[in-house]
């Protein structure tokens, strides 16, 4: 399904002579083309893929502060969340809010001394019946065509799997439900330092769910109700094959994790389901919360590593193939890889 774009634009950060961060502006939106369409969508599920995403919405950008690292928030009299629902208002002004975002974006990079340069590309747009506004930073990279001539020229291009700042605003909720505060989700972390270094800042956002941990606990517990419905093996390992299909298709949707959906999935007994069970808990999930990609591997795999020792095997072998021993700390693993096998007799030998 493809997306329907209302505005695309793109301004470049770039470093001048003078060492000075500068905004490099394109005064108009690009024509909505075929091509315009596929890069749209194309950032789109680009984002869909990125884990680690944070969730919040706006706070008041007129309180002076500081930020998580001691640096000053200086007031540069923009607020986003206002000119966002200008925009709105007045969809023709995009271009407009764009550039004073860009700028804003400059400001706070230059206030937090972390300056980034590349494409800022504004995306307006509808998806799966969803209005939604991307911001993005991307840097390009490049490749090499031949011709049919069998000629070599070199072109640049965006470099969309290293998307690490971007920010998507549900617009759809925005208007229609903002007590949620949920409305805003961002990429997190890279390379040790958070986004909201100077990302968040710029947007003025507060970080309300944290998605990596909602994945974590929601694994956790699904564990747990799992164990207290008594299934046996085989009922649990298709309960977690119908868990994960639910993350698969939630992820190539670009939707997030219903807890009350996904327990109408799930066994359940008694009049209690997995929803219920949720709520008894000593810190129940959110309602909703966006998946996160490396939940998928944590369904499928037992794993960890740790004083020398890298270890991986399927959820399945847990107790026929591959048994644990808590009271000597010992795990037993019968039918080695071939190639793990041979490399061990050849050292004994």
């Amino acid at each position: 399904m493809s997306a329907v774009i209302h505005h695309f634009v793109v301004h470049q950060l770039s470093v001048n002579e003078q060492q000075e961060l500068v905004i490099l502006p394109k005064n108009s939106c690009f024509d909505v083309t075929p091509d315009i369409e596929n890069l749209a969508q194309q950032i789109n599920h680009a984002y869909n893929q990125k884990p680690g995403k944070g969730v919040g919405s706006f706070v008041d950008q007129n309180t002076q502060g500081e930020t998580e690292d001691g640096h000053e928030a200086v007031e540069t009299g923009f607020n986003f969340k206002q000119a966002l629902q200008d925009m709105l208002n007045a969809p023709q002004s995009f271009v407009e809010f764009s550039l004073k975002s860009c700028d804003k974006l400059k400001r706070s990079m230059v206030e937090m001394g972390a300056v980034e340069t590349g494409f800022v590309i504004f995306s307006h747009y509808e998806f799966l019946a969803t209005e939604y506004l991307m911001v993005t930073l991307l840097n390009t990279k490049q490749h090499v065509e031949i011709s049919q001539n069998l000629e070599l020229s070199y072109r640049d291009h965006l470099d969309l799997a290293k998307m690490q700042l971007a920010v998507r605003f549900d617009l759809t909720q925005f208007k229609t439900e903002p007590e949620q505060n949920r409305y805003i989700s961002f990429i997190k972390g890279r390379m040790g330092r958070k986004v909201s270094d100077f990302f968040m800042h710029f947007i003025g956002c507060e970080e309300l769910v944290d998605v990596k941990q909602q994945n974590k606990q929601l694994l956790k517990t699904v564990d747990e109700y799992l164990a207290s419905e008594q299934l046996d093996k085989q009922e649990q390992h298709q309960s977690r094959q119908i868990v994960s299909d639910y993350y698969k298709s939630k992820l190539e949707q670009g939707e997030d994790i219903d807890v009350s959906e996904l327990a109408e999935n799930l066994p359940k007994s008694d009049g209690s389901d997995f929803s219920q069970f949720n709520q008894q808990t000593e810190s129940p999930l959110e309602s909703t919360f966006q998946a996160d990609r490396s939940a998928l591997k944590t369904l499928a795999k037992f794993s960890g590593q740790g004083g020398g020792v890298s270890l991986s095997f399927d959820r399945v072998l847990f107790g026929d193939r591959i048994h644990y021993d808590t009271a000597t700390d010992t795990l037993m693993i019968k039918g080695i890889p071939p190639n793990l096998k041979d490399q061990l007799t050849r050292t004994n030998s």
